[in-house]
């Protein structure tokens, strides 16, 4: 089930301050897929996302997400584009998330913070049960070629991206 969607105004007419928390997160591809993680702590545990998290102070948000992957499953990776920033108001919070196509450059995947991970093509991506904050950039990477965001989020011009699918 679905958790209902907040909103600054319920919020504030409670006297409540929103918080806002600045986050970023990755769209780690390989090939014709995307990398889903199930989260293995705090409230939204067992919900499905794009690796990431809080961006630190003087840190910029590639920097950050350079950090969190490294920190939460021991890959270096290599930040693209930023394809989306995604505003969504959960009910005790605004969530600020800048999301970046990535692809791994160094390591292997180990699990620090998920209990579970998926590659999943775009077919397969409503397969999980995403946190609602990603659900919009869902939608859009279904409607899109995968390889072809990735590709053109890192600079690559292919005419046959098909090729290099594995």
């Amino acid at each position: 089930m679905r958790k209902e969607r907040g909103t600054i105004k319920n919020d504030v007419m409670k006297g409540e301050e929103m918080k806002n928390i600045h986050v970023v997160a990755a769209i780690i591809v390989e090939g014709d897929k995307i990398l889903a993680t199930q989260r293995g702590y705090g409230d939204f545990k067992g919900m499905w996302e794009f690796p990431g998290g809080k961006i630190e102070k003087n840190e910029t948000a590639k920097d950050a997400l350079v950090r969190e992957i490294q920190e939460e499953l021991n890959v270096t990776v290599e930040v693209g584009k930023r394809i989306k920033t995604v505003e969504y108001d959960y009910p005790t919070f605004h969530l600020s998330m800048k999301c970046f196509m990535c692809k791994i450059q160094d390591g292997e995947i180990e699990l620090r913070e998920h209990q579970s991970a998926k590659w999943l093509t775009a077919d397969a991506l409503d397969s999980v049960e995403w946190l609602e904050a990603d659900i919009e950039l869902i939608a859009e990477l279904k409607s899109e070629s995968i390889a072809q965001i990735s590709d053109d989020a890192f600079g690559i011009k292919l005419k046959n991206i098909k090729q290099f699918k594995k």
